[in-house]
């Protein structure tokens, strides 16, 4: 990048500036100590010196101020040149290109010299930056495409049967089927929307927990009942084991929506006829709740991708669902200072473990 000619004219400027500074401290220093030194001589040894002597020795000793302050003036401008401006020019270079939109780009690590004076942990937190803002940057990539992918699929249902609604001749059983069709799918839409909300006002920290202390085994009876009449559709045997007075001290609006989405999976994705179990224990320090099912099971590769927004490792299922709820899961265990994990075998079931924390009277 050429300099203009008016900041190398400043350059230049304040380079000479800055040798009459220390031309002067110098001249000043080293008259001084010269004084100081005659005169000590001629005290302690009864010297009397003559005039021509003495500008002869004004003489040398101003040359050699002269050239003492030319040579360390160009020392210190090759040292600042090589251990203070490269370093500044290849940072500023990288923040420019990261302001331009490439975060592919990394600082080179520096010399001994040039880290000593804090420009590698400059560098490091340049690169640790432009790493943060690249992995921001793809998931907000994959984050508008897969929103664009799960918002045409119930648009595109909506408009088709709505347009077949249409029909003047269209049978009444036909028209309600269609109907529903379409009412399904603005429910789905709105949910993936609602979903959407939740989702980002959890990850920008804009909700604030409200903790309580409360009992966790009355939360999840109240949660798992909301699903009664779906697991009655489907003929599953609900299985529970709660454990009595467990308390804990979180956000019972937070985790509702974590036993809400574990249940709602575990009913979804469990074949009619099969079981959901629920147990509730205290392991220590911890309350632990396993929502365990004997659905399709996960296989491994998909395991480690379950709690990543919009990823559906069974499409089968992907009509129920958009893919968010492991997501919010995760988000809010994180906040209350919990964890969660899960076991599965493929066509034997699932089993997610979240351990919460227990409260002053748990």
């Amino acid at each position: 990048m050429t300099r203009p000619k008016g900041e190398r004219l400043r350059q230049w400027l304040r380079a000479l500036r800055n040798y009459l500074i220390f031309f002067l401290t110098m001249c000043f220093v080293i008259t001084c100590c010269m004084l100081l030194f005659l005169n000590t001589l001629s005290r302690t040894m009864g010297l009397e010196l003559a005039r021509p002597d003495v500008e002869a020795a004004a003489k040398i000793t101003f040359l050699n101020v002269v050239l003492l302050s030319l040579a360390c003036t160009l020392i210190d401008w090759l040292r600042r040149r090589w251990m203070v401006d490269r370093p500044v020019k290849i940072i500023l270079n990288a923040a420019q290109q990261i302001m331009a939109g490439d975060f592919s780009v990394r600082v080179p690590p520096f010399g001994a010299m040039e880290a000593g004076d804090g420009f590698g942990e400059i560098a490091a937190c340049m690169n640790r930056m432009a790493q943060e803002l690249s992995g921001t940057e793809t998931l907000r990539n994959d984050f508008i495409a897969n929103v664009s992918h799960e918002l045409k699929t119930p648009l595109a249902v909506m408009q088709n049967y709505g347009t077949l609604l249409q029909q003047p001749a269209l049978p009444e059983q036909t028209r309600v089927e269609y109907a529903r069709a379409v009412t399904d799918a603005a429910r789905r839409l709105a949910d993936m929307v609602s979903n959407i909300l939740k989702l980002n006002k959890l990850e920008n920290q804009t909700v604030y927990p409200d903790t309580q202390t409360y009992d966790l085994g009355e939360q999840l009876c109240e949660c798992l009942l909301t699903f009664e009449d779906a697991w009655e559709k489907k003929n599953l045997d609900i299985r529970t084991d709660l454990a009595e007075e467990v308390k804990v001290t979180a956000d019972p609006e937070l985790l509702r929506l974590v036993w809400n989405n574990l249940f709602s999976n575990a009913v979804k994705f469990t074949e009619p006829g099969g079981s959901v179990s629920l147990s509730l224990q205290t392991e220590g320090e911890w309350a632990v709740v396993q929502v365990t099912d004997t659905g399709c099971g996960i296989p491994k590769e998909v395991g480690a991708h379950i709690f990543e927004k919009f990823y559906q490792g069974d499409t089968s299922h992907a009509a129920q669902g958009n893919g968010l709820g492991l997501a919010l899961v995760r988000r809010v265990i994180d906040i209350v200072g919990g964890e969660i994990s899960v076991t599965s075998q493929v066509g034997r079931g699932s089993t997610f473990t979240v351990k919460i924390r227990k409260g002053e009277a748990g």
